[in-house]
C-alpha cells in the first residue's frame, strides 16, 4: 500500500514479565465513577453511567521502575490528576452481559487522566463538549499491564496517588459506582469493544493541580507503580 504521508506508530503498552508489548486501539474514560469524586465537583442526585473518549496518541506507556515525562500542557491553569484503574480489552464483543464481562478483560493497568480541569469546567458551565479539558496531548500515562491470567478480575484494591511524596488520593476500586464488569457491559451496549481497547474506569476523590516539576506516583493493588515527572 502506497501512503500519501508516513504512517504514525500506535502506542503499546508493556506488559509485567514479558518482552512482548500491548498495542492500544481505543480509549474509553469513565466519568464520576465514585460517590466522594462526584461530591467534590460540588454534583447532588443521580448521575447516569456516561463515558468519553481520549485519542489514542495520548497515551503515554510508562515502564515499571522509571520515571517517565509527560508535558504540561498549553491553555491551562489548572492541570489536574486522576488516578485510575485501566482494564485493557483482549476480546471483541458486544452487548455483553456483566455476569461475562470478564472473558473479554485481557488484563489491568494504573492509568492517570490528566485533565485541563479549567477548560473543562468552562466547557460545562456553558453546556458545550468538554474535549478540550480531557482530550489532551499526553494526558494518558498508563503503567505496565499485568495479564488477569495472572492476577483475576479484582473486586477490591487500595487505590492511591502521591504528588511530590505527599498522599492526594487514598480509595479502594470496590468504591465504584459501577464495578468494572457493569462498565464492559454498559459500553458494550453503545460499542464493539475490540481487543486493544483499554477502559479507564472513573477516580475518586482527591483530585489537585499538577506544576512543571512536580512528580506523580499513582499504585493500585499489586500493579506496577506508574510514575510521572510534569514539564514544563
Amino acid at each position: 500500500m502506497n501512503l500519501a504521508i508516513p504512517a504514525w506508530e500506535i502506542p503499546t503498552l508493556a506488559i509485567t514479565g514479558s518482552k512482548e508489548r500491548f498495542p492500544v486501539r481505543r480509549v474509553f474514560c469513565m466519568g464520576l465513577n465514585y460517590l466522594d469524586h462526584k461530591q467534590e465537583m460540588g454534583i447532588t442526585g443521580e448521575v447516569p453511567a456516561f463515558m468519553f473518549t481520549k485519542a489514542v496518541n495520548h497515551v503515554v506507556p510508562c515502564e515499571a521502575g522509571a520515571i517517565t515525562d509527560i508535558k504540561y500542557p498549553s491553555k491551562t491553569a489548572n492541570y489536574q490528576w486522576e488516578c485510575e484503574l485501566t482494564a485493557v480489552i483482549g476480546k471483541r464483543g458486544a452487548n455483553i452481559p456483566a455476569a461475562h464481562a470478564n472473558e473479554h478483560i485481557w488484563g489491568y493497568a494504573v492509568g492517570l487522566d490528566m485533565t485541563r480541569r479549567d477548560l473543562q469546567l468552562w466547557a460545562k458551565s456553558r453546556e458545550l463538549p468538554w474535549e478540550i479539558g480531557k482530550d489532551v496531548e499526553q494526558s494518558g500515562p498508563v503503567g505496565e499491564i499485568t495479564p488477569a491470567s495472572q492476577m483475576g478480575h479484582p473486586q477490591s484494591a487500595p487505590l492511591w496517588l502521591k504528588a511530590n511524596g505527599e498522599y492526594k488520593q487514598k480509595s479502594d476500586i470496590n468504591q465504584m459506582i459501577l464495578p468494572t464488569p457493569g462498565i464492559i457491559a454498559f459500553l458494550s451496549g453503545y460499542y464493539t469493544l475490540e481487543p486493544g481497547d483499554i477502559i479507564m474506569t472513573g477516580t475518586p476523590a482527591g483530585i489537585g493541580p499538577v506544576h512543571p516539576g512536580d512528580v506523580i506516583e499513582a499504585g493500585i493493588g499489586d500493579l506496577p507503580v506508574l510514575k510521572v515527572r510534569v514539564v514544563a
